[in-house]
């Protein structure tokens, strides 16, 4: 029997959602999660599993959109944008390009930084819960440039997370194959982030997910919300496919469906779908002892026992959940060039999942004026799982009426909303 009247439902069944749930019950709060699939079968299940302190300077780069539509029309292309008529899009690009200044991305930096180092304490924490299993590791990582251009390009951005605390330290070629035999012997160089930590995030959802329902959670799955009913401020009644629910707080963390349901609500939280793909090879082939980076193809090699996935592009392709099989023999073709084994023509679980990403790079870990019982908790791109722990924890405070750890001045839907 459903409990249709939690203190929190929680929307999205990712590690945003899973995380949230878990530290709402903690707190004492009833809590309901919904997820309109199986838990972790979104964007969270088939991404590199980093928790990556090297990765706080934001999508919204100098010279990220000039690259982006430089490589628009190319299936090779690391970030690209589907061209459409969609006037969502369109705002979304205008903000991106006032956002990709060099004041911005400073000022960015240390939000997610701390963001980032306070997630990487609660995952030491919560790796030590009873029945928790997801291969953590601190084994820091790795990003190798296969040409001087962009080791350039690298040391300009140790640099500039060096001046926010977060430490590199630049391999040169013998230390490189020292470490990592399996890579070619012409690289450029390397920069080696020890901060950096990694996860199967499939395994570490799934275990949280049955601790949370070991603490009293309801988890319902295969469940999708239709609608709401919002009254004075509030909503009342949140609609879904399996009855109504009456939760006196609602957290919405469904990745890129977030958007579209605070459409409904007549909110526009400006994020848009950026598809990523990944896939595995065996370990047999090509072993690496630490995550890697390949940083002119922009593909994340993660170790993950007797598997390796590789992880990359970004597609800002709308709501289509489709995979291009150009793009993933494109990612597998320019991976192939920094190993001595060439990855194999066939490859293992295949699978490209949507991003929720804002124009400016930062989650939006907020409240909401017009639904004051609302809190969205999306916008993550690429740091998902990098930012799951904490981005829970502070949404389990602003349920509890509780000061949140972290200044969320910077991350409110409000600075999209004017």
């Amino acid at each position: 029997m459903l409990t249709n009247e939690p203190d929190v439902l929680v929307i999205g069944g990712g590690v945003i959602g899973v995380c949230t749930a878990y530290y709402a019950a903690k707190a004492g709060r009833r809590v309901t999660l919904l997820e309109r699939g199986e838990v972790c079968s979104g964007c969270s299940w088939g991404n590199a599993g980093w928790i990556v302190p090297s990765h706080c300077i934001p999508l919204a780069a100098p010279g990220a959109l000039r690259k982006a539509l430089m490589w628009m029309w190319s299936s090779r292309s690391p970030f690209s944008i589907r061209p459409r008529l969609d006037w969502g899009l369109i705002r979304w690009l205008t903000v991106f390009a006032a956002s990709c200044n060099e004041r911005k991305v400073r000022a960015s930096i240390p939000v997610l930084r701390d963001l980032t180092f306070a997630s990487l304490d609660l995952y030491r924490e919560l790796c030590r819960l009873e029945g928790m299993s997801g291969g953590y590791h601190e084994d820091g990582s790795l990003m190798l440039f296969a040409t001087n251009g962009g080791l350039v390009e690298g040391r300009r951005d140790a640099e500039m997370l060096g001046d926010n605390g977060i430490q590199s330290q630049e391999w040169d070629l013998d230390e490189i194959l020292q470490r990592e035999p399996s890579v070619v012997p012409d690289m450029a160089g390397g920069i080696f982030y020890p901060d950096d930590a990694h996860l199967s995030p499939a395994d570490f959802v799934d275990c949280l997910a049955r601790n949370c329902e070991r603490q009293g959670v309801e988890i319902v799955t295969s469940t999708t919300v239709t609608g709401f009913n919002l009254g004075k401020g509030k909503i009342s009644v949140v609609r879904t496919t399996k009855g109504d629910f009456r939760p006196e707080c609602v957290a919405l963390a469904a990745g890129c469906e977030s958007s579209t349901l605070a459409r409904i609500l007549g909110i526009d939280c400006l994020i848009q779908a950026g598809k990523g793909y990944s896939f595995s090879v065996s370990s047999s082939i090509v072993c690496p002892s630490r995550p890697l980076l390949l940083s002119e193809a922009k593909v994340a090699v993660t170790p993950f026992g007797d598997k390796v996935r590789f992880a990359g592009t970004l597609e800002l392709s709308g709501l289509d959940y489709s995979i291009n099989e150009k793009r993933l023999n494109a990612i597998r073709d320019s991976s192939s060039e920094y190993f001595v084994q060439k990855l194999p023509l066939i490859v293992e679980e295949k699978w490209s999942g949507l991003r929720p990403c804002t124009p400016d790079g930062l989650p939006l870990i907020s409240s909401v004026p017009t639904a004051k019982n609302l809190i969205v908790a999306s916008g993550h791109a690429m740091l998902g799982i990098s930012l799951g722990p904490i981005t829970g924890k502070l949404v389990a405070q602003l349920v509890c009426h509780e000061p949140p750890d972290l200044d969320l001045s910077s991350l409110s839907i409000g600075r999209f909303l004017s």
